[in-house]
């Protein structure tokens, strides 16, 4: 059997890889989330990782998504912010909302942070940044971790994105992973949302931002005083308050 290497990143939870596979604990979420991924597959959709069952130690085996990552490196690498992979991002993302159109999850599945599927919802991978992209040659190959995966509008997988690629998060943060051009967020963000194809003014599709956002924020210390220790950790980080943070400052989006 290959050798095991551990993968870099991993806020809540991490992963090995043997060969050209990838093995990570699983959860309660697990057989939900494969069946999205064999869904992906059986529609043709190629730039995501396949669910390959699980191991004799009982993880989940998914295909290895080959080329660069950005890891636990700061500053990110300059390609992170370059308008190309803003393109690149909205387009995957719009044509992973279409692959997802006609899947119907199971009446008992269970997703990580909760949801329920209804009629005029996708399931959305919820956590498309850039620490879950892999970009082979230039081109963005997929996201991995696909752990936060659940039923949402597409409007609201869609505010995440942007708030990670834009980026749209606090200052500080994003200013740490190498972005300071703050006056040109709102050209960025306009090319995103063009790139997608969502077509309402760059205002409105803001304050949904600022909804998300927020709603992610209240989402962890909600886990995470349920005991989840991968999410008293993010409380441990501060992720939870520069969540907050970005929310406040994206009050005055953009001003200042």
């Amino acid at each position: 059997m290959d050798e095991e290497h551990r993968l870099p990143g991993g806020n809540t939870g991490g992963a090995v890889r043997i060969g050209d596979t990838v093995r990570r604990a699983p959860g309660e979420w697990t057989p939900s989330v494969h069946a999205v991924l064999r869904h992906l597959e059986a529609v043709g959709f190629d730039r995501a990782p396949r669910a390959l069952g699980f191991d004799d130690r009982g993880r989940e085996v998914l295909s290895f998504l080959p080329g660069d990552v950005v890891g636990v490196t700061r500053p990110w690498p300059g390609w992170v912010h370059s308008d190309e992979a803003l393109r690149q991002v909205a387009g995957w993302l719009r044509d992973f909302h279409a692959a997802m159109a006609g899947f119907v999850p199971a009446p008992e599945a269970v997703w990580r942070e909760g949801g329920a599927w209804r009629p005029g919802l996708v399931i959305g991978h919820n956590d498309a940044a850039p620490y879950n992209a892999a970009w082979a040659d230039g081109r963005l190959a997929g996201f991995f971790d696909w752990d936060f995966a659940a039923p949402v509008t597409t409007e609201w997988d869609l505010a995440f994105t942007a708030f990670a690629w834009v980026p749209l998060h606090a200052r500080h943060v994003v200013a740490a992973e190498g972005f300071t051009a703050f006056a040109d967020r709102p050209r960025r963000l306009r090319l995103f949302l063009d790139a997608y194809g969502w077509t309402g003014p760059s205002e409105v599709f803001v304050e949904v931002v600022r909804q998300r956002v927020s709603a992610s924020a209240q989402g962890i210390r909600r886990t995470a005083a349920a005991g989840d220790p991968a999410y008293l950790r993010m409380i441990e980080s501060g992720i939870d308050l520069a969540l907050e943070a970005a929310v406040n400052e994206l009050a005055d989006f953009p001003a200042g």
